[in-house]
């Protein structure tokens, strides 16, 4: 597979970090209907290739992955009408999906590919850690093979201060059952997403955050 992303798209996304208006993005429209045609065949890409190894993830839309550029001002106190990056969550059922899947987010100087659960409404984020507090010798065997660890760590993740309600203390999984969310990412460099080898290597990526990505949809499908 070669697609990447183009000088282009990246220079149209840092042009508009200076120029987060209307009226500038009206003028350019074509530049941003040529970065989002690239972005969608990256995603269109990386979907293929998910599927020779997540069998799960079945066939969804890049369309339906893919987050708008449009932001919602109503009740923000930034009022810039534009994202400033291209964003695609991966998953069966798509953006909207309530499962664990993989993202891809492409940013100057700020791109980055993930894979896992974010912002989970609490019902599923319980499920998840109810089956992390079960099947601990499972869920340790992922995280802390060498596949895993050699890329991932949760380090700078997003954590609570104590074990969840309805969870006993004192375990092995303790500092997991605390994380709010389960996505560990890697970042890439400008140069890197351009090159003819970017999707190979965000499917690597992806491929060994697999087992994560199952362990936690068969949580929240029983």
């Amino acid at each position: 597979m070669g697609t990447c992303i183009e000088a282009s798209t990246l220079n149209f996304l840092a042009d508009l970090q200076g120029n987060n208006n209307r009226e500038w993005f009206q003028q350019n429209r074509n530049r941003y209907e040529l970065a989002f045609s690239n972005f969608y065949q990256l995603v269109l890409s990386l979907i293929a290739g998910i599927g020779s190894f997540d069998k799960n993830l079945g066939s969804p839309d890049p369309k339906d992955c893919i987050f708008r550029i449009y932001r919602d001002v109503r009740f923000s106190p930034n009022k810039m009408p534009y994202k400033q990056n291209f964003g695609a969550y991966i998953a069966k059922g798509g953006k909207k999906s309530n499962l664990a899947g993989y993202y891809i987010h492409i940013e100057p100087h700020e791109s980055f590919a993930a894979g896992g659960i974010y912002m989970a409404p609490s019902d599923i984020m319980r499920k998840v850690r109810e089956d992390i507090y079960d099947y601990p010798e499972d869920f340790l065997s992922i995280v802390n093979s060498k596949k895993f660890r050699g890329k991932f760590s949760f380090e700078d993740a997003e954590s609570l201060g104590k074990v969840p309600r309805g969870f006993e203390a004192g375990t092995a999984v303790d500092e997991y059952l605390k994380l709010k969310n389960l996505i560990p990412s890697i970042s890439f460099s400008d140069s890197s997403i351009q090159k003819e080898t970017f999707v190979d290597e965000v499917l690597q990526v992806y491929k060994a955050l697999q087992p994560l990505v199952g362990f936690i949809n068969q949580a929240i499908n029983q």
